[in-house]
């Protein structure tokens, strides 16, 4: 099972940055608090992941809303799987990856969307890379 990535909690950070800002420029609310609490941890002990059951309740809700601003599913509705590739060519998910997307949990399906990302090599990054544009999040 995967964990809840270093660079998650740096972009569920930056959301709340943006969508509760500190008052005084200094002072965190609570949300930004508790992932930077998080994030500071796995800094201090050169971590990239945390498991969801180490992260504190505040901590976890708040990735949790970040995560919901995310897109679902990184699908193009061009699926290469439904003809046997092992992998598809347009979104970069294992077959397995695609039957099992609906019941993942969000680390996992954040897991899968920072592989696919950092691979870069199916057709959502390149060659159809205008059917993946995703609209912004609601903030």
């Amino acid at each position: 099972m995967a964990g809840i990535h270093i660079t998650d909690l740096e972009s569920a950070i930056n959301f709340w940055r943006v969508r509760d800002p500190s008052p005084d420029g200094v002072s965190l609310p609570a949300p930004t608090r508790a992932l930077a609490e998080v994030y500071a941890l796995l800094v201090f002990g050169h971590a990239s992941e945390v498991a969801e059951s180490d992260v504190s309740p505040a901590a976890l809700a708040a990735w949790l809303t970040w995560y919901e601003s995310t897109p679902d599913t990184p699908c193009i509705a061009i699926c290469s799987t439904s003809q046997g590739d092992a992998d598809c060519k347009g979104c970069g998910r294992t077959f397995d990856e695609v039957q099992h997307w609906p019941a993942m949990g969000p680390a996992d399906k954040r897991a899968t969307w920072r592989r696919i990302t950092l691979e870069g090599t199916a057709w959502r990054f390149n060659r159809y890379a205008e059917r993946a544009v995703e609209s912004p999040g609601p903030l």
